[in-house]
């Protein structure tokens, strides 16, 4: 299937979430044109080589102290979030991998993405461009504002100390761990818009090279 252009999708930063967490930005990516499988051979063949290296080259004794799964866990805390109960999610998979466990396989679309955040240890997410409405705004939430995410039972009740993104329509993230049911990515996909989520302590050329790479598998593996 050939590349199609996905409309231009922009984000801003609410200045007064700026002021209070200096250094917090995010990059957006969009990839058009995939074709999204369940399963793929050369995902299937590229999966166990990725893995060998990561147990080759990192330890679970230390890998909370790799520093930008430090910066995401320090930032969990001052939003709320207690990062020994949830995780950030390069260090969930990361940690499931050096235990011995099997990767978590979703479809292509997900697993490449899933590939390129163990890979970069930067928190990504996506959102089906069919399904979002506008460009992204990152603010704080409001208390009591609700937000249904990819794999809850029921909408959870915000406290108003968390981050979010939304478009138009309502809420598309938490920031920077769950993403909502609305606008999750299927094998239905074909056009996506990917967040590199940035954090304090995370630079922007960083948060670019994590972007270019879930780019550079997405295509490997949904094209």
């Amino acid at each position: 299937m050939p590349p199609r252009d996905v409309p231009d999708v922009r984000l801003s930063v609410d200045p007064s979430l700026r002021e209070a967490f200096p250094g917090l930005d995010a990059h957006l990516v969009q990839v058009g044109g995939l074709r999204v499988a369940e399963r793929d051979e050369r995902l299937d063949a590229f999966i166990p080589v990725l893995v060998q290296e990561f147990r080759e080259h990192l330890r679970l004794e230390t890998l909370k102290d790799e520093p930008r799964l430090r910066a995401y866990r320090d930032f969990y805390w001052r939003v709320g979030i207690d990062p020994t109960k949830i995780r950030p999610a390069s260090e969930a998979l990361l940690r499931r991998v050096l235990q011995g466990k099997e990767l978590p396989r979703i479809n292509t679309l997900v697993d490449a993405y899933n590939l390129a955040s163990m890979k970069t240890r930067i928190a990504i997410a996506a959102f089906d461009a069919a399904h979002a409405r506008g460009d992204l705004r990152m603010r704080l939430a409001h208390t009591g504002e609700s937000f249904l995410g990819i794999g809850m039972d029921a909408p959870v009740t915000l406290k108003g100390v968390e981050v979010v993104c939304e478009d138009d329509e309502g809420l598309v993230a938490i920031y920077p761990y769950r993403d909502s049911h609305r606008t999750r990515v299927t094998t239905a996909t074909t056009d996506t818009v990917f967040m590199t989520c940035g954090v304090p302590g995370i630079p922007a050329p960083t948060l670019f090279e994590a972007a270019e790479t879930t780019r550079e598998l997405v295509e490997r593996f949904c094209r």
